[in-house]
């Protein structure tokens, strides 16, 4: 597929977040490649994806209104709408409650998942040490 693109792609490990359905729907992902016109990304989820979407990338503080191209397994390759990102997702303040109740889930979701890792983490270096 590298021949059909416009530019090198360069490696990611980025989280992504896809946003479809009015910001509704959203759906976890990792950026692995990118480019300023594309990117492939990797879902955990197996659920299907509109033509169309928002890919919100949180490290680069950016949103890309992005194309779905094509679909692999767990990959997806997308292009990018608009070559130059706009500023991500209205701010918390700006947010519906709905919304902003969804994302509370998810970060109390990744918190405990954090702490799980944390607390396998200590364990680990317990067991080392005795």
């Amino acid at each position: 597929m590298s021949e059909l693109r416009r530019e090198a792609r360069l490696r990611t490990f980025l989280r992504g977040r896809i946003t479809f359905n009015g910001g509704n729907s959203t759906m976890d992902c990792l950026v692995r490649d990118i480019s300023p016109s594309g990117a492939r990304l990797l879902l955990s989820q197996t659920a299907t994806l509109p033509d169309g979407f928002d890919l919100v990338i949180p490290a680069k503080d950016r949103t890309h209104r992005a194309t779905l191209r094509w679909r692999k397994d767990d990959s997806v390759g997308v292009t990018f709408a608009d070559e130059a990102a706009r500023p991500p997702a209205p701010s918390a303040t700006e947010a519906t409650p709905a919304a902003l109740l969804a994302r509370i889930r998810e970060l109390e979701a990744e918190n405990a998942t954090l702490r799980r890792l944390l607390q396998e983490a200590e364990a680990v270096m317990l067991d080392r040490v005795v």
